[in-house]
């Protein structure tokens, strides 16, 4: 039989998710802890998140950033040296993170080595001493990167698009800088530790082969720390000025300019997060999108652009980014305009809302192919606190989205008074 390459396959479109349950239980000492159990392969993952991340730095700006990465710089018991060898005795693999809303120390072990992890990870999160050097180290090597970092023009609008946004001073609009990062010393870095993390509470989170047994030898660990009152937020002012409609940062040199575009939208309680959600994609989200079509194969001015949704905790924003040669960029700019007046004045034709579903839909379904892509789908319920079927109905929630209200989303947050604009590079 031959196949019939003008034929699309047939498919079965997906209407429902059905996720493994989570669990949750309370250690000794009231931190909550939840697990997914997904046992077919003996390893696990252990996530300790912290409300610590920039939103809570409080006046003191990039000590979030080195508290956490310093944790695995040293302790009273081991270099940063030998806390690396042990890690690698037992296969394991430990991440530090700190973001705009939290931060989280992670590791990967092999379920069986769990006993042999989680004293290490105690002494991570209670005896760290940050050593003078290693912050010296780290400190030479951040400001590396910034260096570098500048002279990409696609950072540096990053770094524009979000100070516009929000304020230079606010914890979604803050960037690293270099001369703060060459002020951060020592002490302000333990401080800060001290006030957000140091037997402060903080969720536990674990996926993989994890039963009962697992749960109870965490809890010997964890469950026997002190746990301290949460860290306060101090008064952020989270008031934000009117972002400027247009900023231009001139590169002569530059043969490319970096562009993007958008505005502040809602974080994911919003009820119009969803339609917005769809509408995104239709616009920009994938590699089929209008955007795509038109700014990349049609004018063939980019390898690439895209729109996004980002959501944190307290607020959201919507962009547009793309990288063009300079002569291209006012152009782009103008298709960019073009196309969302089509959004929102022709509604979107069936079939291609459909694919835009069924695409979304399966993406959806292939980011929860391992329990760590799990977890960290049900990290956004627990830490975001949205209703507990927001997964379950995810895709119900996706299909309900009609032509119309893709158009509306359009006109109501796409209008073009409320569309900031940031171009590094030039306007030829």
């Amino acid at each position: 039989m031959q196949l019939d390459r003008t034929q699309s396959p047939p498919f079965q479109a997906i209407n429902e998710v059905r996720l493994p349950a989570v669990q949750s239980a309370t250690l000794a000492n009231g931190l909550p802890i939840y697990w997914i159990a997904v046992p077919q392969q003996p390893v696990m993952r252990i996530e300790c998140i912290f409300n610590a991340g920039v939103w809570y730095e409080n006046g003191q700006p990039g000590a979030a950033f080195f508290a956490m990465k310093m944790l695995a710089e040293g302790t009273s018991q081991r270099s940063s040296a030998e806390i690396s060898e042990y890690i690698d005795r037992y296969g394991a693999f430990l991440e530090l993170n700190s973001g705009p809303d939290r931060a989280s120390l992670v590791i990967y072990c092999l379920t069986r080595y769990l006993p042999d992890v989680l004293p290490l990870l105690v002494e991570l999160l209670t005896d760290s001493t940050f050593p003078q050097k290693e912050l010296d180290d780290l400190r030479n090597i951040t400001l590396q990167n910034l260096r570098v970092n500048a002279e990409k023009n696609a950072y540096v609008a990053g770094v524009l698009f979000r100070q516009n946004l929000f304020g230079k001073e606010h914890p979604y609009g803050r960037s690293q800088q270099p001369e703060v990062v060459e002020q951060i010393t020592r002490q302000a870095v333990v401080d800060y530790f001290d006030k957000a993390i140091h037997n402060r509470p903080f969720r536990i989170l674990l996926a993989g082969q994890v039963g009962e047994l697992e749960v109870e030898l965490i809890n010997k660990y964890l469950g026997t720390l002190p746990v301290l009152e949460p860290v306060v937020n101090g008064g952020i002012s989270v008031s934000v000025a009117m972002p400027e409609p247009v900023i231009l940062a001139e590169k002569p040199e530059s043969l490319q300019s970096s562009i993007r575009v958008g505005r502040r939208l809602f974080t994911r309680h919003h009820p119009d997060f969803f339609p917005m959600l769809v509408t995104n994609e239709v616009f920009g989200g994938y590699f089929g999108s209008r955007l795509m079509k038109n700014i990349r194969e049609e004018k063939g001015f980019t390898y690439g652009i895209s729109s996004n949704m980002v959501s944190f905790r307290n607020d959201g924003y919507f962009l547009i980014g793309t990288d063009v040669k300079k002569e291209f960029t006012q152009q782009t700019l103008d298709e960019i305009r073009k196309e969302i007046r089509i959004l929102q004045t022709e509604p979107v034709l069936a079939d291609e809302l459909e694919t835009v579903k069924n695409f979304m839909a399966g993406e959806f379904v292939g980011s929860l192919n391992t329990p760590f892509e799990i977890a960290d789908r049900y990290k956004t319920i627990l830490l975001d606190d949205l209703p507990a079927d927001f997964l379950t109905n995810y895709v119900a929630n996706l299909r309900a989205v009609s032509a119309e209200a893709i158009q509306q989303m359009a006109n109501t947050y796409l209008a073009e008074e409320f569309l900031s604009e940031v171009v590094v590079g030039g306007k030829e």
